[in-house]
């Protein structure tokens, strides 16, 4: 059977929802169908087009009559429906056939918490951004935070309010302490002098001191070697690594959402926190 209309296209907010995520992950394609209905707006007739598929047989999978077991049909309804690779990789299909050959190879981790991988920030950039314009609460966890939000050009400082008829917006932020036997730890670790390293952490809590009035802002320095680089956009949050040799920003970055019983954003917020109680606030 042809699929004369193409593939159906989902915006990418479908694909991260919990409960797509799941169905996927069960193979539990009459859910899928019906999801795929429910975000695209489409009639079963529609998939049926787009998956190869009589309405009928379509009609008998939502409905739960029949189930899908062939991997060769798996590969026509992920190409039907356009998946993106991590709906794929949870259904237990392979990378598109358009990025099997050349391109980035993105990791992808099997909690349904980590609804999309960004091979670096810079990838991730649009998306933190129209998520931290949305966001009522702000957290930040970084070395010294001049490319996060220290900085007119960096990639938050833009989506903060900007004069005191902005919305309200609780933002924290905590940096490395520049007086830590961490910080010198860390320098080395770049290839930088402890002393520019240390001029930046001062540099962006000046920077964000001037955020004062027109949002709710506190700086914390923390004294514990930096792993995580955390921005928090209240209930999605944005991680990646530090390690020897690289920059937070090279790292890949981790787009994760709460979820009713998912570890890892409870886990990474318990963990913000923790570090703010052992921190010295400074704004």
């Amino acid at each position: 059977m042809t699929t004369s209309l193409g593939p159906i296209d989902l915006p990418d907010w479908a694909w991260e929802r919990a409960e797509v995520r799941e169905a996927l992950r069960a193979r539990d394609v009459g859910a899928v169908f019906r999801h795929v209905q429910q975000y695209a707006g489409v009639s079963q007739g529609r998939i049926a087009m787009a998956v190869g598929m009589t309405q009928a047989r379509v009609n008998e999978i939502v409905n739960g009559r029949r189930e899908v077991s062939r991997l060769d049909v798996y590969e026509r309804i992920a190409d039907g429906l356009r998946m993106p690779d991590d709906a794929r990789h949870l259904l237990g299909l392979a990378a598109s056939r358009e990025k099997r050959t050349g391109g980035p190879a993105f990791d992808l981790s099997a909690f349904p918490e980590v609804v999309r991988v960004y091979q670096a920030q810079r990838s991730a950039a649009a998306e933190i951004r129209q998520q931290a314009r949305e966001a009522e609460e702000l957290d930040v966890l970084a070395v010294r935070g001049l490319g996060l939000i220290g900085l007119n050009d960096s990639l938050l400082r833009a989506c903060l309010p900007r004069d005191q008829g902005g919305k309200g917006l609780r933002v924290r932020v905590a940096l490395l302490d520049p007086e830590s036997p961490a910080l010198a730890r860390r320098a080395a670790e770049i290839g930088e002098s402890a002393e520019s390293l240390a001029s930046g952490v001062r540099l962006a809590e000046t920077r964000l001191l001037e955020l004062a009035d027109v949002c709710d802002i506190s700086v914390w320095r923390y004294r514990m070697l930096p792993t995580w680089r955390v921005i928090r956009c209240d209930a999605t949050i944005f991680v990646g690594a530090f390690d020897a040799g690289w920059e937070g920003h090279e790292s890949a970055t981790y787009k994760v959402m709460a979820t009713p019983h998912g570890p890892l954003y409870r886990g990474f917020r318990r963990m913000f926190e923790a570090i703010l109680d052992g921190a010295e606030q400074t704004v």
